[in-house]
């Protein structure tokens, strides 16, 4: 069935916005850490990620294939459905954001296009299979799998640089670590700027502006790689704060070995197509890390907030992408539909983006000074394992 432009339009330009709050989400998944460690200073560290963010879009499709053909049935899919999808993945990233909670955009959209799919069609629109394989064991798995390898990387970090001086293993460290969060940077386009990618090939079919077995046109990739690069140089402070600072004391070795362990995970579930959650492995790396290390501490309160976040995102999501579809359903078109629908997100974004600047705007500079002080002399990192 063919949409029109107008309509087609708007739900492309909606996945753009979807892209770009993924950017801004999920950008202390490469350089929280970087930045805690003083490896890098935060504009220098968010514009290195924005660059390699737009460069892994262009390493794979894998993730994007999925997206667009693992989870739900291609043919059964409509235009509003997309939309409604990324309205629900959009309101519950931003909810997630304004509370500082590192969340998966990844799960939010799927659950967002499950709920608006299920809603619309029924449960047996539903690939359940792909869902299972590709999405919740992959979810349940990877910050273990991530954590674990982070677990073992931080002892040994820290065994092999036991008779190096601080100040000497701090500075090696930390230029690994340029390196190692650079490569989460890229994994990290090559997993999430595929998703909108395939969110917008969806549409493109659902309209009957592309064929099913037609490639991803390279406007999409171009474009998607662009929005999710715009916003990963905006920065995303609130959530760069609560992975960097406030999950676990981040040192330079530790920091390595999260990095290390996550772009490893990200990168191989990248090659099978799994739409893993980077802010999960991520997360579950920063845990290991900080478990690894003899005397670290691990702050389990905060911990527990992002499991309850990362166990809600699904659900919610998928709720709010029901409504927004019945939201549109109401309308005598699909186009005036989604135009209402969209003005209503638009005031919850606006909304959400006032009440952050007014009850704690975290900025770059306000990160940087909250971060520890650099140890005065130097002490043997050896002694602090």
């Amino acid at each position: 069935m063919h949409s029109s432009l107008l309509l087609i339009g708007i739900v492309v330009a909606t996945a753009l916005f979807f892209d770009f709050t993924n950017g801004f989400h999920d950008t202390a998944n490469a350089m929280a850490t970087v930045i805690a460690t003083r490896a890098l200073p935060p504009r220098v560290a968010v514009g290195l990620a924005s660059v390699l963010n737009f460069a892994g879009a262009f390493i794979s499709v894998s993730v994007a294939a999925t997206i667009a053909s693992g989870i739900v049935e291609q043919n059964l899919v409509t235009v509003p459905i997309v939309f409604a999808g990324l309205v629900g993945a959009i309101v519950w990233n931003l909810v997630t954001w304004y509370f500082s909670v590192p969340s998966s955009s990844s799960h939010a959209l799927i659950g967002g296009m499950l709920g608006a799919m299920i809603t619309a069609v029924g449960t047996g629109a539903v690939i359940w299979s792909g869902v299972f394989s590709k999405v919740i064991i992959p979810a349940l798995l990877a910050p273990f799998i991530c954590g674990g390898a982070a677990y073992l990387a931080t002892r040994l970090s820290f065994r092999l640089t036991k008779s190096v001086p601080a100040a000497h293993s701090g500075r090696g460290f930390r230029l690994c670590q340029i390196a190692s969060s650079s490569l989460v940077a890229l994994a990290h386009g090559t997993n999430d700027a595929q998703k909108t990618m395939g969110i917008v090939t969806l549409t493109l079919v659902a309209g009957g502006r592309l064929g099913a077995d037609e490639p991803i046109p390279l406007w999409v990739k171009f474009v998607c790689a662009a929005a999710i690069a715009a916003g990963t140089f905006s920065g995303g402070w609130r959530v760069i704060k609560t992975l960097g600072m406030r999950v676990t004391t981040v040192v330079p070795a530790q920091g390595f070995s999260a990095e290390a362990s996550s772009s490893s995970t990200i990168l191989a579930s990248s090659y099978f197509g799994f739409s893993l959650s980077t802010t999960q492995v991520v997360s579950g790396g920063i845990m290991g890390s900080g478990l690894g290390k003899v005397g670290g501490v691990v702050h389990w309160k905060v911990v527990r907030n992002m499991a309850i976040a990362w166990t809600l995102t699904l659900p919610a999501a998928g709720l709010i992408g029901a409504l927004a579809h019945e939201g549109v359903q109401v309308f005598p078109s699909d186009t005036v539909g989604v135009i209402a629908v969209g003005i209503a997100g638009l005031a919850i974004a606006g909304t959400l983006f006032e009440l952050a600047r007014r009850s704690d705007h975290v900025t770059s500079r306000n990160v940087l000074d909250s971060l520890p002080p650099r140890p005065p002399a130097p002490v043997s990192v050896g002694a602090a394992a």
